[in-house]
Order: structure tokens, then C-alpha cells, then sequence
């Protein structure tokens, strides 16, 4: 447990770089410089600003000089982070494996703040990631037959999608970086994972979408970040997809 304990610790120091991350990639930002600061006076955080959780706590989540509010989206990502470096530490302890599905992990929290905040999906992120994924896989489960699959199949199958949509009803349904980080998520997890991540975000995506449109009267042309849907459904199956397939194949066994 005190790996755990310690695993969680140094995952609220991540979160708060992730935030950088999220705050930044979309604005085509350094993520190394300048050091953070406020984004609406511009000054400089002190190293107490910076504690994860607790220096936005302590400040009652507004900023020390300007009191312009910070959004409750920063120590959410640090305590989310926080709480998956523990849990990967739980699961897999001290492994290299274990090492990957968090770095894993920290990348699709990213992409869904960004994606639930901008609509983007940053090819800095998903492209490499893909290729990352597919090197550790020579090495690692899922193995780089079911990975090199699974970008195919993850990618090829959300292009063929989106471009049935397009045809069909003359605008885009689905951008190239939803095709790219299924791509991503297909040669970390392989080719079943990665059909298990599409239903999952498919059926989640649908009844958030149903739950908009009745709640909020939207219009069907309502854009929902399917990223954000995607890296969930990622994490499930990362943590228990294998589990989760082998239940339901065993209706058919």
C-alpha cells in the first residue's frame, strides 16, 4: 500500500502537467516554457500556487492578485490523475506494463478535456501516440501483430464511417482526429480492445447524445466530442476489457 499511496502522490504532480498540457496543445503553446501563470493577469504562480488540489483549495479557486475565478477543471484532472497512477500501481505494480498503461492513461485524460473543451484532438498527441504504441507492443501485451490490427482496424473503420457520413448526408460527421486516436488506442490495446472501445464510446456517445436533445431541445446537428466518449471508453477496456469480452462471449459458448 505504500507504493500505492506513493503512486498517488506523484500522480497529483502529473495532473498538474497535464493541465499544462490541456491548457496549452490547443493554443500551440510550449508545454516547458514559460513557467505557469495566471491566464488572465498573466503573473507569474508562486510555488504554493502550483500543489496540486491544495493550492487551488487554498486560494478558494480564484487567483491571488486578479481573483478571476479557475476552473474546477484543474484540480479534477490532478485528482483523476492522481487516482490512476494508484490504481495502475494496484493492478500491475512496479511492471513496465504498468508503466505504459498510466502513461497510457494520461494521455487519453488529456484528449478528452480537450476534445470536451475545443472540439480537438491534437495530432502531437495521437500520432505519436500510435507509433509509440505499436514500438512497445514488440515487447509488451498486446504484441505487435494485434496492435499493427488494431491501428487498422481502429483507424480504417472510423475513416470508412465518417466517410459514409459525409456521403450520405453531405457534411462531417466524424473528424480525422477521431480516425487518429482510435488509431492510437488500437496499438496500445489491439484489435479486440479497440472494437470494445468503439461500442462502448458508440453506446455512451448515444444516450448522451438522446439526453442532450430531450433535456436541452438541441438541434440534431448538435456536435458531440466523440473523443471524450472514446477515451473513456478506452480506460474501461484498458482496466477491464478482457474481462468484459470474455462475459460476454461466454453467452455464445
Amino acid at each position: 500500500m505504500t507504493l500505492v499511496a506513493v503512486a498517488v502522490l506523484f500522480g497529483l504532480i502529473v495532473g498538474s502537467f497535464l493541465n499544462v498540457c490541456i491548457y496549452r496543445l490547443p493554443r500551440k503553446q510550449s508545454i516547458v516554457w514559460p513557467a505557469s501563470r495566471c491566464t488572465s493577469c498573466g503573473r507569474e504562480l508562486a510555488w504554493f500556487e502550483n500543489v496540486p488540489v491544495f493550492g487551488w483549495l487554498a486560494l478558494g479557486g480564484r487567483c491571488r492578485t486578479c481573483r478571476a475565478p479557475v476552473s474546477a477543471m484543474y484540480p479534477i484532472v490532478e485528482t483523476v490523475t492522481g487516482i490512476l497512477f494508484g490504481a495502475a500501481m494496484y493492478w500491475y505494480g512496479p511492471t513496465p506494463l504498468g508503466v505504459v498503461r498510466t502513461a497510457f492513461g494520461c494521455a487519453m485524460i488529456v484528449l478528452f478535456v480537450i476534445d470536451l473543451q475545443h472540439r480537438i484532438l491534437p495530432n502531437a498527441i495521437t500520432v505519436p501516440g500510435a507509433v509509440i504504441g505499436l514500438v512497445i507492443s514488440v515487447f509488451l501485451p498486446p504484441g505487435w501483430v494485434s496492435s499493427l490490427i488494431g491501428v487498422l482496424v481502429g483507424g480504417g473503420l472510423l475513416f470508412a464511417v465518417a466517410e459514409a457520413y459525409y456521403r450520405v448526408r453531405g457534411v462531417d460527421g466524424l473528424g480525422m482526429g477521431d480516425v487518429k486516436m482510435l488509431a492510437m488506442i488500437g496499438a496500445f490495446l489491439g484489435w479486440k480492445l479497440v472494437l470494445l472501445t468503439l461500442v462502448l464510446s458508440s453506446i455512451s456517445g448515444s444516450i448522451v447524445g438522446v439526453a442532450i436533445l430531450l433535456l436541452r431541445k438541441e438541434s440534431l446537428k448538435y456536435a458531440l466530442p466523440f473523443g471524450t466518449f472514446l477515451a473513456v471508453g478506452a480506460l474501461i477496456s484498458a482496466v477491464s476489457g478482457d474481462a468484459l469480452l470474455t462475459w460476454y462471449l461466454g453467452f455464445y459458448s
